[in-house]
């Protein structure tokens, strides 16, 4: 069964920075994108950041461009969501996902949510300004 559990959410002032995690298992992720998206009160999910696992492929949403950092572990079955100068419009639930199995390569971008198969149970952050 697989499973993608989020952590590391929490409250932080705006120009804070914090750390997401989500630990896989269940199954091999070494054909996969995992994406983090979020979902603030009122809107519709959105695509934050992905990364292709085979070869680290990363891509972001506009808005997080140079504040975010989406990595992976191999070791620890485990990515991250490194957010760095937080505003109070970060504040959302963020979502791990993961599009299980992908044979995407070259510059294919999963931006949907419909795309993604599984997804993790979220995990809240708030930036006050």
């Amino acid at each position: 069964q697989v499973q993608l559990i989020e952590s590391g959410g929490g409250l932080v002032q705006a120009g804070g920075s914090l750390r997401l995690s989500c630990a896989t298992s269940g199954r091999s992720f070494s054909s996969s994108t995992m994406g983090w998206f979020r979902q603030a009160p009122g809107k519709e999910r959105e695509f934050v950041a992905a990364i292709r696992w085979s070869d680290s492929y990363t891509y972001y949403t506009v808005s997080v461009l140079g504040r975010f950092t989406i990595s992976r572990d191999n070791a620890k079955n485990t990515v991250y969501l490194q957010m760095n100068s937080l505003k109070p419009e970060d504040t959302a639930v963020y979502y791990c996902a993961a599009v299980v199995p992908d044979g995407s390569s070259g510059a294919v971008r999963r931006v949907r949510p419909n795309t993604y198969n599984f997804w993790g149970q979220g995990t809240q952050v708030t930036v006050s300004s």
